[in-house]
């Protein structure tokens, strides 16, 4: 499966942005789907994921109440809702896609990755 995140942008802190991620050559809904994000000279951070279904979901502790993770498996897409961007949210967003059945943390837990979606963040 071909993953591809789009909607990311420049904006102010407050701000709002809605990402996507679309998959191709595949169906999404046998994966659990984690979005990551890496900023300059950071490693990469698990910020948010979801189980297969679209129930279950995890957050970072620094983005709980601002961003919400979901689902559309009919659609093959995932997204992230962020809301209340911080400056420190500034980063390259990632979407995975993982076969684990548990233990999905890390990046290495992760067998599909998308290209990045820059979101920049200003005060």
């Amino acid at each position: 499966v071909q993953l591809q995140a789009s909607g990311g942008g420049s904006v102010q802190a407050g701000d709002s942005l809605r990402l996507s991620c679309r998959a191709s050559g595949g169906a999404l809904r046998p994966y659990h789907v984690g979005w990551f994000r890496q900023a300059p000279g950071k490693g990469r951070e698990l910020v948010a994921d979801v189980n297969r279904s679209g129930i279950a979901t995890n957050y970072r502790d620094s983005v709980k109440g601002r961003f919400t993770i979901s689902r559309d498996n009919a659609n093959n897409r995932a997204y992230l809702q962020m809301n209340s961007l911080k400056p420190e949210d500034t980063a390259v967003y990632y979407c995975a896609a993982s076969t684990r059945v548990s233990g999905r943390y890390w990046p290495q837990d992760y067998n599909y990755w998308g290209k990045g979606t820059l979101v920049t963040v200003s005060s």
